[in-house]
């Protein structure tokens, strides 16, 4: 799969709701029923970050919840690439793009949204044939203004900002015509998932949703 092919698809799961939640897994059992409770709520598309020892077995467990599209965030090795495609992911998310990481992806047919931050690394991405970034972190690194700016020059590439988006500051980032989407980990809070309360978490997912773009 090229890197214009994983773009291609990567749009595609972008496109399917203004929120991705980024999930951190840190019991199984929880892994199912939030996956189940964020698709009621309108978030179809699930990234679940490689950060936890459980995190490739909460893949697999999330894969067949309905309606689901779930997906492996923090991709930074070729083995991290070949772990998440075994363990049923649909897409990779990496906070950046290597030529070992993007050759991986290729190899392994699983479509990449890399980060990119700065002019020279969205040109770079785009040589190799990415026109679907994440902007990470996106608080930190001049957030919306600095991805409205981006579009100036490089209207032809389109983002998933994350970091530091928010219920309250997500239209900053939704209303630019270069954002697709964002990645945010607001509707999967961990006092609500400790706690079980995927009712909780579907009311969260569903403001998310209806959030316009």
């Amino acid at each position: 799969m090229t890197p214009a092919e994983q773009s291609a698809a990567a749009r595609k799961i972008c496109a399917l709701a203004p929120i991705v939640p980024v999930i951190v897994v840190k019991e199984l059992g929880h892994a199912a029923p939030l996956a189940r409770a964020l698709v009621a709520g309108g978030l179809p598309a699930l990234e679940v970050t490689l950060r936890t020892p459980c995190a490739l077995d909460a893949i697999r467990a999330m894969s067949e919840v309905e309606g689901g599209v779930v997906g492996a965030g923090t991709l930074i090795t070729p083995a991290d690439v070949k772990a998440a495609k075994a363990a049923g992911a649909k897409f990779g998310v990496s906070p950046g793009a290597t030529e070992r990481l993007v050759k991986a992806c290729e190899d392994e047919g699983l479509p990449l949204l890399p980060g990119a931050i700065t002019a020279s690394e969205v040109m770079r991405a785009m040589e190799w044939g990415f026109d679907m970034l994440k902007f990470f972190p996106a608080a930190t690194s001049g957030g919306a203004p600095a991805i409205k700016a981006l579009g100036g020059p490089l209207p032809q590439v389109s983002f998933c900002p994350t970091g530091g988006i928010s219920l309250q500051n997500a239209n900053d980032y939704l209303s630019l015509p270069n954002v697709l989407c964002a990645g945010g980990s607001w509707v999967a809070p961990n006092d609500k998932v400790e706690s079980g309360d995927w009712a909780g978490i579907e009311v969260l997912a569903r403001e998310a949703a209806a959030l316009p773009r």
